[in-house]
């Protein structure tokens, strides 16, 4: 058996394969109330038609001014819930598990004026300079990054993703580049994100994990490497994450654009250094559309699970196509086990 297609378990959630559908952002809110319409519908379920295990709804927004641009979907209120709910009942239907990312851009919200961030630091000479937060406010945005949770759980979700990589706001106070602070929250510069884990997971049901995103390696003279990496993730471990989905850059330019010199399945030594060294799953994402690398990545113990980003853009039936490659039948819908 395709080892890629074997059932994970991890606490309450039981997943039918290890293929995950990672977050990536729609730009489609058709309005600026950052709520889910058609496009997202249609978005989802058919990957959930199309085989995959996990499906991680894009990053959603604690607070207006924390989304990338005002087309991206938000979670600060609950007006917000119903729509989700349909998006998860929807793919439930069709046996995927599904998951949403939680997070807020900081400094690299473009829309927001001005955007609010750990220190006062741009992200480049073509976006605005940030606000840096007080410390009261640092606190209130944890108390939001619960309150985006709570919601997300009466949504339906069967697990949560924080998004603490790629440059946004929990990346931003556990990294020395952009986390100039005297306070507490520059002290230690993890407590931000040790306090964001503990307040979502008390809202949390006792057997849902916590999910987080994180960039294990940062390419920019100065950045941090994955021995850095492990020791934040040591802590946030110790917080209450219970799976690691392990990316890498987002401080600069993102890996995957172009630093380094991206070859398929560069980021899966990360996502294995962390899973080694903290005994803990992880999700390896980064050029893993081949299958038999998809599946190798598993079979060899890198990591726990595959995210198929572009993969899954250009075929929402990827994972049955995979299993059909891999020699291992199918789970196709009975409307379609003609066409496989």
């Amino acid at each position: 058996m395709a080892q890629l297609f074997t059932p994970f378990t991890c606490k309450g959630l039981e997943l039918k394969n290890r293929v995950v559908m990672p977050p990536m952002c729609q730009y489609s809110v058709t309005a600026k109330d950052g709520i889910p319409n058609a496009w997202h519908d249609t978005h989802y379920i058919s990957r959930a038609v199309g085989g995959a295990g996990l499906i991680i709804i894009e990053m959603t927004d604690i607070e207006p001014d924390g989304r990338i641009s005002d087309f991206d979907l938000g979670i600060w209120s609950d007006e917000h819930i119903p729509a989700f709910a349909r998006i998860i009942d929807g793919c439930h239907t069709y046996g995927a598990k599904m998951a949403i990312q939680i997070g807020h851009a900081g400094r690299k919200a473009e829309d927001a004026n001005p955007p609010v961030a750990p220190s006062a630091i741009a992200f480049s000479d073509k976006y605005k300079t940030p606000r840096a937060l007080t410390t009261d406010e640092v606190k209130q945005m944890v108390e939001r990054f619960a309150q985006g949770v709570e919601r997300a759980v009466k949504a339906g979700v069967d697990t949560v993703e924080l998004h603490g990589a790629h440059g946004y706001l929990i990346h931003q106070f556990h990294s020395p580049l952009t986390n100039q602070r005297t306070d507490e929250y520059g002290q230690d510069l993890n407590r931000f994100g040790v306090e964001v884990i503990q307040a979502v997971k008390s809202v949390m049901p006792g057997d849902m994990p916590l999910i987080m995103r994180v960039s294990a390696q940062e390419y920019v003279d100065g950045g941090y490497d994955l021995d850095f990496a492990i020791e934040f993730c040591r802590r946030y471990k110790e917080a209450g994450v219970d799976i690691f989905h392990v990316s890498s850059g987002g401080e600069g330019a993102i890996g995957s654009r172009g630093k380094p010199g991206v070859s398929a399945g560069y980021q899966v030594p990360l996502a294995q250094g962390i899973r080694q060294a903290l005994d803990v799953p992880t999700i390896a994402v980064g050029k893993l559309s081949d299958p038999e690398l998809a599946n190798a990545v598993i079979e060899k113990g890198e990591a726990d699970m595959v995210a198929v980003g572009r993969g899954m853009l250009g075929d929402p039936y990827w994972a049955l196509h995979a299993a059909k490659a891999l020699g291992h039948q199918p789970d196709a819908p009975k409307q379609y086990v003609t066409g496989f």
